[in-house]
């Protein structure tokens, strides 16, 4: 209790200014990934503060922020459109059945990211070798940069176009003005947040100045939103009548489901990773697949967007000095604040404020040491975190992690294949001995295999395994293979130095082996990963 406690209160004047600063950003990200799913923006707003709560309170990451995002909004437009289509062609039309459907699909993907954390499976994310988790960083760093973009238009005639001429230039002064204070203000002091900074003095220059630039509130207004008035989540009982009107569509509604809780929990515990490396702290994994299941089921019963960790706004935190759960917790009762009673205020604050603070963000969240690096790796490795960078933007987070680590696991796989040895030398008594090393699996057991001539082998053979490891059930029946060759010439055959475990599994299918197999106190002391073996001899 006492560490939690601590959590709270050891910095707290960083992380409440920290957590102000992350609110003002979390405004328009929420609102521009409600527009991107297709749900009206106080879906998103309600989503964020629900997520941020919940998270920063029961998390596995203090000072990591969650909310609505991007890579979860893409994955939602398929079911809200199909719920959409299906409540329009009801005999009783019911409007916005899509976004019931979501809430449903929210409750389900909380189950699922909460079961994750019940078997523990955050742990695996320690897997994601390093030149995926540098391409996972360039990739997000870009699509934070081209999401900034589309801030550059305007409504004009009802199509949103490039702004151009004065109005372009004045923008992208404010931009460069916040960008120049984040990067001089702590040059001089770091007590102050310097994007918070940034974002009111820029702010005031356009209020005080009269200066005609878009707002957080036009930005709504030319999404088709109201503003940002509204009032606290309400409990959607209604969506527990609506569930028959699924038959037929769960497919898509478990599909949806199960890739809402993959992304959401790639993308949260890669960006637990790299908040872990710029606080040189460790979080809990198998706890953050836990609160981030229970605050999308929450989202589900209280009418939110779902989301998951944001990288972009917890980098914001973690440099404005944001370490603590606390500054997770202002940053979530602040938006509700705004949406509440602030949205005068905040509607008034240039989107240039807010473009020119994720532009600071992505420049420090770009691993630029990738390309002083690039030519001093393996090219497998540069191929893998280049791939990433652009599957990322291409596709989504989870797709690009996904191929990384599969890329990466067959290059692994590939070199140990190769490594497999045999060296051969004769004993006195003309025993052949052959001396295995490296390691032995389903990738090397052909190598292995390549290694014997048993026909024209002496009568005594002997293998050595004291310089390699047995990693999988393919090693195993590698093994017992090449014993039974050798037994069907009639030939006698010792197998020497095998973990007690690839002892175990080899007599379990052969009980005549025991005689083969030379017991040492130099076996080594491994497990081998393998499932259980067929009980037929």
């Amino acid at each position: 209790m006492s560490r939690i406690f601590n959590n709270f209160t050891f910095n707290p004047k960083d992380d409440i200014l920290s957590g102000l600063t992350v609110a003002l950003a979390l405004v328009p990200e929420a609102v521009a990934f409600a527009f991107v799913a297709g749900v009206p923006p106080m879906v998103g707003l309600y989503g964020a503060f629900m997520m941020g709560l919940i998270t920063s309170l029961f998390g596995g990451r203090p000072g990591m922020i969650s909310g609505a995002t991007g890579a979860m909004a893409v994955v939602m437009v398929h079911l809200l459109m199909v719920g959409n289509e299906v409540g329009e062609s009801l005999e009783t039309p019911i409007e916005n059945l899509g976004l019931q459907w979501l809430f449903i699909t929210l409750l389900i993907t909380g189950f699922i990211q909460m079961s994750a954390g019940i078997l523990k499976l955050g742990k695996f994310v320690r897997l994601i070798p390093h030149p995926v988790m540098m391409g996972f960083v360039n990739g997000l760093a870009i699509v934070i940069f081209l999401s900034q973009l589309g801030l550059f238009k305007e409504k004009v005639g009802g199509e949103m176009q490039w702004i151009s001429g004065s109005t372009l230039y004045i923008m992208l002064a404010l931009v460069g003005a916040t960008m120049l204070i984040m990067w001089l203000l702590p040059k001089v002091t770091k007590k102050v947040p310097a994007a918070l900074t940034g974002i009111i003095v820029v702010a005031g220059v356009t209020i005080l100045g009269g200066i005609d630039v878009s707002t957080v509130g036009s930005f709504i207004k030319d999404g088709g939103g109201d503003g940002l008035a509204g009032g606290l989540p309400t409990f959607q009982v209604q969506i527990f009548g609506l569930i028959d009107t699924m038959s037929g569509h769960w497919g898509t509604i478990l599909s949806t489901a199960a890739l809402l809780a993959a992304v959401g929990l790639i993308e949260s515990l890669m960006t637990l990773n790299l908040v872990d490396d710029l606080t040189e702290t460790r979080g809990s994994g198998n706890r953050e697949c836990l609160a981030q299941g229970g605050a999308n089921i929450v989202n589900g019963l209280f009418g939110g967007m779902g989301g998951c960790a944001m990288i972009g706004q917890s980098i914001i935190n973690v440099n404005s000095g944001g370490r603590g759960r606390l500054s997770g917790l202002v940053a979530a009762v602040a938006l509700l604040m705004f949406i509440l009673f602030g949205a005068p205020l905040i509607e008034q604050i240039p989107i240039a404020a807010l473009v020119g603070v994720m532009f600071m963000v992505v420049i420090g969240t770009f691993a630029w040491s990738s390309f002083r690096i690039i030519n001093k790796i393996p090219v497998a490795d540069a191929i893998v975190l280049i791939a990433v960078s652009a599957i990322t933007v291409w596709k989504d987070l989870a797709i690009a992690v996904i191929a990384g680590v599969i890329m990466s696991a067959l290059v692994f796989a590939w070199k140990n294949a190769t490594m497999i040895r045999a060296r051969k030398r004769m004993k006195d008594d003309n025993t052949k001995v052959y001396e295995i090393w490296g390691p032995l699996f389903f990738g090397s057991v052909q190598g292995f295999n390549g290694k014997f001539d048993p026909k024209n082998d002496p009568q005594k053979i002997e293998i050595d395994f004291i310089e390699s490891r047995v990693s999988d059930h393919s090693g195993v029946e590698a093994i017992r293979n090449i014993t039974n060759k050798y037994m069907e010439l009639g030939k006698e055959v010792v197998l020497t130095h095998l973990s007690p475990e690839c002892k175990d599994l080899l007599l379990r299918r052969n009980p005549e082996f025991e005689s083969h197999i030379e017991t040492s106190i130099e076996d080594p002391r491994y497990h081998v990963v393998t499932d259980m073996l067929d009980k037929e001899v």
